[in-house]
């Protein structure tokens, strides 16, 4: 079993040039938790399976629930510049292109009138899946599954060992 502290723990190991608190909070936030505020190893890898190897479907609905934060089945404005402001966070300051203070804000104001097709201010399921539809880029990186934590321009080699710093996800742009 893992609690909050430990899973930031586990995430800020994997994002060490950032601060992963924030999205770690986000990401065990989707996870089904007991009594004690606790996962399970059985439950986080049902979750990563579900995030590697489901459907679109199924990936969908965990990127929603990811944004959703209060979980009332609606993504707004504040709840997606929330998440996307702590991916910014956990990556630092070592991404291509360089993140600027105003970063998230100008990506999700880009995003999500793209999303929010009926201009109610809120993202639905439904939307979220019909802009998706449209996306085939959008739909490649479900298939990755790189728009959760962040993407390399090319794979680490034995023979090649230095690696470029991460890209920024983007689920406007590969």
């Amino acid at each position: 079993m893992v609690d909050e502290d430990g899973f930031k723990e586990i995430f800020a190991q994997f994002f060490p040039q950032g601060d992963a608190s924030q999205y770690a909070h986000y990401v065990f936030n989707t996870f089904k938790q007991n009594n004690h505020g606790q996962i399970s190893f059985q439950d986080f890898l049902g979750a990563l399976s579900t995030v590697s190897r489901g459907t679109t479907q199924e990936k969908l609905q965990w990127i929603f629930g990811l944004y959703d934060v209060n979980n009332d089945g609606l993504i707004t404005k504040g709840e997606m510049l929330d998440v996307v402001t702590a991916i910014y966070e956990m990556l630092g300051r070592s991404t291509e292109p360089q993140v600027e203070d105003s970063s998230a804000r100008d990506h999700v104001e880009k995003i999500f009138h793209l999303i929010d097709t009926n201009k109610d201010g809120a993202i639905t399921i439904e939307e979220l899946a019909e802009w998706v539809s449209r996306d085939e880029t959008v739909v490649q990186s479900l298939a990755m599954m790189d728009t959760v934590l962040y993407t390399r321009r090319d794979p680490p080699t034995h023979t090649h060992t230095h690696t470029h710093p991460p890209t920024r996800p983007s689920l406007s742009q590969p």
